[in-house]
């Protein structure tokens, strides 16, 4: 985690800010749908888990999450990974999409990163 410019690591905060703000839009439009949102709820919690604790690593901001919290949200983010790399496969070179997907992915590995270095501390 030591090699992260501060480019980088804005990049990454404004990119897990920006997925909670499109998590939370979802939740609200299934929660008025009346669809399902278990896994929406699931992957918005890890997400603001993960900015937390790069906020935690990079600002030294005070978490209160659990080991128990903080494993699950791993899991979570590490299981997205795949699949955003998946659509940045298919998403056209130089176009903004990509540019974006592929700072989601970055942001989403050091926040599994700095999950994995605080649960070894």
């Amino acid at each position: 985690m030591e090699n992260i410019t501060n480019v980088e690591k804005l990049e990454s905060i404004k990119s897990l800010q920006s997925t909670i703000s499109k998590l939370e839009n979802a939740l609200s439009q299934m929660t008025e749908k009346g669809a399902n949102t278990t896994l929406v709820k699931k992957r918005l919690k890890a997400v603001c888990i993960g900015l937390a604790m790069l906020e935690n690593v990079w600002n030294h901001s005070p978490h209160h999450y659990t080991q128990e919290d903080l494993a699950v949200a791993r899991n979570v983010l590490a299981g997205l990974i795949p699949s955003i790399e998946n659509i940045y496969m298919k998403s056209k070179a130089g176009s903004p999409q990509r540019t974006l997907l592929k700072r989601r992915i970055k942001a989403l590995e050091l926040a599994v990163q700095a999950i994995d270095d605080h649960s070894i501390s």
